[in-house]
C-alpha cells in the first residue's frame, strides 16, 4: 500500500484531474493598514489593489460579521457556515482526526508499543492492543498527544513533535480509502466545495526500480533507462490499480452507492503525487517521474509535489538539484501540474544562506504553479523582486496560518500573508494536517480574520481564490485576460445569478462541459444562501 509520508511516513489522494486555462480573475484586496508591513516604495501601484465594489448583501454581511465581534459562539458558528472553497494543501494520513485513525489501529488489530508508534501484531512485550483505547481513557489520550499536536510535551519541538507524529500513527493509514472517506465528509462539512489531498503513489516498487537503475546525473539518461522496457509504466500501473481499490474502498466506507450516501461522496477529490525529498538521488527522481507520468495518463492525479521536512539534512544539500530535475521532467511531461513545499524555514532553523533562494527556485527553476508555505519570503535574495514574479505569473501561495504557527513558530505579523497581499501574489487559505494540528478550515478563516482584519469580502475573494487555483479539469467561471478589479463570469454566464435563478442554457453548457466553473458555481450559490442567511435584506 501508499507509505504515509511526512517524515518517514506520509500517505494521501485521489479523484478527476486535467485542467484548461486556469481563469485568473483573483482580486486581491489591499491589506488594512493597522495589519499591513511598512509600505515599500518599490512596490508595483496595481499590486496595491483596491477593495473591489460590494453589493448591499456583502455590505450587510460584513456589518453582521462586524456585530459578532463580542460573540464566541455564533462567530464560531458563522465561520462555520461561511463557504471555504477548496483544501489545496492537505495531506491524506495527516488530515484523518486522531480518533479515527486509533479507532482503525484497533480495528485492525495494531499494537502500541512503549514509543506508542502503532506498530503490526502479535503484541509482545512492551506492546499493547491498540484496542484497549476503546475503553482506556488514559491510553487513548497518550496516543492522541503522541500521533497530535494537543498537548505537545515542553521538552521537544513544536517542528520535531509535529513531523514526528507520521512515524508514530504511519502503519494505522494504510487503508486509504477509509482515510478519504472520514477527511471528504469533514471537507464537505465545512462548507468546502473541492479537495486536492497528498499521497506516495505506488512506494515500494518506485523505490525498488529508482535502486534497480541507480542513480544517473544525466537526467535525460536516467530517464531513459525508468522508461526503458516498460519499468515506469509498469510502476504507474500499479498506482493507477491502488487509486482503483481506494475508489472502492472509499465508496464502501461512505456508503455511496446506498440510499444515504455520506457527505463526502459527492465532494470532486483529485491526488497529488508526494515525492519523499530526504530520500536518495535516485528515488526521489523516480518518484518525480512516476508522479508525472502518472497525472498525465490517469485523470485523478492532477500534480506533484516534494514532501518532508525541508531543512533536512538531504533536502537542504539537494534542493537545487531536486528543482532541476523537476525542470527537466516537466519538458518530458508538461501536462503534469506542479506544487512545491518551498520556504518552510525560518532564521535559525537553517544557516542563513539556506533562505536566500527556496522559493526562487521552485518557481524559477521548477516551474511551481503553486508554493506551499512559503514562510521565508522576506528573507530570499531579492525578494520583492520574486513577489512582483509571482503576481506576474499567477504563482498562489498555499497558506496553513496553524501548521506554520506549530511547526515554525511564525504567527501574525511575522507571517509574510500581508505581503503577500501586498504585491499581488494570489494567496490560498489551506489545512496542511488538520488532524495532527487538531484544526479544521474554518478556523484559519476566523484567525485570517481576528489577525489581519479581513473584511467578509476579502474572505470571501479568498474562497474564491482557492477554486480558481485548484488544478481542476476544464474552464473556470471567471473570465480571463482582464484586470484584477473583481470577479467577473464568462461570456456564456454573464448576467447569471447562482443561487437566486438557474443558469441561462449556454451558461448551462459551460458547467456542464467544465467541472472547476461548476464547483466555482455551487460556490456561488452558497454564498449567496450565506448572505441571505447572516445579511437579510433591508
Amino acid at each position: 500500500m501508499i507509505s504515509s509520508i511526512r517524515t518517514a511516513h506520509r500517505p494521501k489522494s485521489l479523484v478527476p484531474a486535467g485542467i484548461g486555462a486556469l481563469a485568473l480573475l483573483t482580486l486581491l484586496p489591499t491589506v488594512p493598514a493597522a495589519a499591513a508591513p511598512a509600505q515599500d516604495p518599490s512596490a508595483r501601484t496595481s499590486a496595491q489593489v483596491p477593495h473591489r465594489a460590494t453589493t448591499p448583501a456583502e455590505r450587510r454581511t460584513d456589518a453582521r460579521l462586524d456585530a459578532l465581534r463580542g460573540d464566541p459562539a455564533r462567530l464560531k458558528a458563522f465561520f462555520a457556515a461561511l463557504p471555504k472553497g477548496g483544501d489545496l494543501h492537505n495531506h491524506l494520513s495527516g488530515a484523518v482526526t486522531t480518533e479515527y485513525l486509533i479507532r482503525l489501529a484497533g480495528e485492525n488489530g495494531l499494537c502500541i508499543d512503549a514509543t506508542t508508534t502503532a506498530v503490526r501484531p502479535p503484541c509482545g512485550p512492551g506492546t499493547r492492543p491498540a484496542a484497549d483505547a476503546r475503553t482506556d481513557a488514559e491510553f487513548r489520550q497518550r496516543i492522541v498527544r503522541a500521533w497530535s499536536m494537543q498537548d505537545f510535551p515542553a521538552d521537544q519541538s513544536g517542528h520535531d513533535h509535529f513531523f514526528d507524529t507520521f512515524g508514530k500513527f504511519g502503519e494505522a493509514t494504510r487503508d486509504r480509502g477509509k482515510l478519504l472517506a472520514n477527511v471528504a465528509n469533514t471537507v464537505v462539512e465545512q462548507n468546502q466545495f473541492y479537495l486536492e489531498t497528498l499521497v506516495t503513489p505506488a512506494s515500494d516498487s518506485a523505490r525498488k526500480l529508482a535502486e534497480s537503475v541507480g542513480y544517473d546525473a544525466d537526467l535525460a539518461a536516467f530517464h531513459r533507462k525508468l522508461v526503458a522496457g516498460g519499468k515506469l509504466d509498469k510502476v504507474v500501473t500499479e498506482a493507477v490499480q491502488e487509486a482503483d481499490t481506494a475508489d472502492a474502498q472509499f465508496r464502501e466506507a461512505a456508503h455511496c452507492d446506498t440510499r444515504r450516501p455520506d457527505p463526502g461522496c459527492r465532494l470532486p477529490v483529485r491526488w497529488i503525487s508526494q515525492v519523499s525529498r530526504g530520500s536518495s538521488n535516485e528515488r526521489v527522481f523516480t518518484q518525480m517521474a512516476v508522479g508525472m507520468r502518472l497525472a498525465e495518463r490517469d485523470p485523478r492525479f492532477v500534480a506533484v509535489n516534494l514532501v518532508q521536512p525541508e531543512d533536512g539534512e538531504s533536502a537542504l544539500r539537494n534542493y537545487s538539484l531536486q528543482m532541476r530535475m523537476l525542470q527537466y521532467l516537466r519538458t518530458q511531461y508538461p501536462d503534469a501540474r506542479l506544487t512545491l513545499h518551498a520556504g518552510e524555514l525560518t532564521p535559525g532553523l537553517v544557516k542563513p544562506e539556506d533562505l536566500t533562494f527556496h522559493i526562487r527556485e521552485a518557481v524559477l527553476v521548477a516551474g511551481a504553479e503553486r508554493i506551499g508555505h512559503g514562510v521565508d519570503l522576506v528573507h530570499e535574495d531579492d525578494w520583492r523582486q520574486l513577489a512582483r514574479t509571482m503576481a506576474r505569473r499567477d504563482v498562489a501561495v498555499e497558506v496553513p496560518f496553524s501548521s506554520n504557527k506549530q511547526i515554525l513558530g511564525v504567527a501574525g505579523d511575522d507571517h509574510p500573508f500581508n505581503a503577500y497581499r501586498r504585491y499581488g501574489v494570489p494567496v490560498v487559505l489551506a489545512t496542511d494536517d488538520p488532524g495532527v494540528s487538531r484544526i479544521d478550515i474554518s478556523h484559519e478563516y476566523q484567525y485570517a480574520r481576528e489577525t489581519y482584519g479581513l473584511s467578509y469580502t476579502e474572505l470571501k475573494d479568498l474562497a474564491r481564490a482557492s477554486l480558481e487555483y485548484a488544478f481542476l479539469d476544464g474552464d473556470g467561471l471567471w473570465a480571463t485576460g482582464t484586470t484584477r478589479a473583481g470577479y467577473l463570469p464568462v461570456r456564456a454566464c454573464a448576467g447569471a445569478r447562482p443561487g437566486i435563478a438557474p443558469p441561462a442554457p449556454a451558461c448551462a453548457r459551460h458547467l456542464e462541459g467544465n467541472p472547476k466553473a461548476a464547483a466555482e458555481w455551487r460556490q456561488e450559490a452558497a454564498f449567496a444562501g450565506f448572505e441571505r442567511r447572516y445579511g437579510g435584506s433591508r
